[in-house]
């Protein structure tokens, strides 16, 4: 491996050392789960993993970032969290991270706090700073760490590193809170998050590596990486996805032909 990238990854766990003792905000994908591990390298005991149970996030990943840390031995809370009584979450503005991740880390925080820790600390890497991402003016706002862009660790470089440690999640697909699938101004509810939910786990389930299900009304947006539309060529496969997305409660399903990407909902924010 790169002597570079091994340099960089020292530096991560120099600076987690400095804190002390830190509460990392864990969501079992793969940023979260390097910065986890570089920070039980640093600071064993001295780590908290808070991971958090809610709505906008599948059950799956809950799972998985327990059994992370069951399997590492590293100390993890479930904070309960339901961002739909966050006022003004459900109408789904512009600045949603920024409402969300406000009052999440908030929450962090106190939980830091109260267990007597000297910092909190997220998984965001430098490949995010090219994207609008308002959560960030409030990981600012309330001091949050992140090791990882502090240390200049891009995502490719963050699968590298994953891969040489062996964790499990080097080559795990990326993933966006469910409330991402919804149109800007689109109101957000329980059943349309269920909705997008099942919808993107039968994908899974059906072999896609990389999916997003983008919901407009009654119309899902299935995004997959190009290299996989051929699939869709398949009349059994289509016709099982449109029945069971027309059991969820879609009444139509059509296919990007862009491809998956991230942050597709705010290319209307450029016009």
């Amino acid at each position: 491996m790169d002597e570079v990238l091994l340099a960089k990854y020292e530096a991560l766990k120099e600076d987690l050392a400095a804190l002390g003792s830190v509460a990392v905000a864990f969501s079992g994908g793969v940023d979260s789960t390097l910065l986890l591990h570089a920070a039980h390298e640093a600071l064993g005991a001295s780590v908290l993993a808070v991971t958090v149970s809610s709505r906008v996030f599948p059950k799956r990943e809950l799972e998985e970032a327990k059994a992370f840390c069951e399997a590492e031995d590293i100390r993890q809370l479930v904070l309960a969290f339901d961002e739909l009584e966050i006022e003004g979450f459900a109408q789904n503005p512009p600045n949603r991270c920024y409402l969300c991740k406000r009052e999440l880390f908030g929450k962090i925080g106190q939980v830091a706090q109260a267990e007597g820790l000297a910092a909190v600390a997220e998984g965001s890497n430098l490949d995010d700073e090219g994207d609008y991402r308002p959560g960030m003016q409030a990981v600012a706002e309330l001091g949050i760490k992140s090791p990882l862009r502090h240390a200049a660790l891009t995502k490719e470089e963050i699968r590298a590193l994953s891969r040489r440690f062996g964790l499990p999640t080097w080559n795990k697909q990326s993933f966006a809170c469910l409330a991402s699938r919804f149109p800007y101004g689109d109101l957000i509810t329980g059943e349309k998050l269920r909705m997008v939910d099942a919808a993107e786990q039968l994908l899974l389930d059906k072999g896609f590596h990389q999916v997003r299900v983008r919901i407009h009304g009654d119309l899902a947006r299935i995004e997959v990486p190009s290299g996989e539309f051929s699939r869709f060529t398949d009349g059994d496969l289509r016709a099982e996805v449109h029945a069971a997305f027309k059991g969820l409660g879609f009444s139509y399903t059509t296919i990007d032909v862009q491809g998956y990407r991230t942050g597709s909902m705010n290319e209307a924010l450029e016009k």
